[in-house]
């Protein structure tokens, strides 16, 4: 991406500009993390990053060999799933959030002030 300096009232700005806005970056805002697409892998891998997530999954496949079997399969999981789904919904809601502050960010009118 390049730079550029725009300076009001100097007409040379003018020329060219269909070319000139083709080679710059744009100026949108976004601070979202997800999109609809990559939501679930990366924030699966964003989860299992935290320690206590990896216990739980220790234990679960843990729970998966007869020989050292304590409770029952699902029983096992449950703890796992509640804190991963609550934490899904959570990262949801903050993104979802974060996409329509954005999106009123990028629409809104802005003022240019001339010499």
């Amino acid at each position: 991406n390049k730079w550029r300096i725009v300076f009001p009232d100097n007409g040379r700005q003018w020329k060219g500009w269909k070319q000139a806005s083709n080679v710059y970056s744009g100026n949108r805002i976004q601070t979202t993390k997800y999109t609809c697409f990559t939501f679930l892998p990366q924030n699966l891998f964003e989860q299992f990053h935290r320690l206590g997530n990896l216990y739980f999954l220790f234990l679960v496949v843990l729970n998966w060999f007869p020989q050292v079997k304590v409770f029952h399969r699902e029983i096992t999981m449950l703890p796992l799933i509640v804190v991963l789904l609550a934490s899904m919904i959570k990262d949801a809601i903050e993104d979802y959030k974060k996409y329509h502050f954005d999106k009123m960010i990028n629409f809104s009118k802005t003022r240019v002030y001339n010499k």
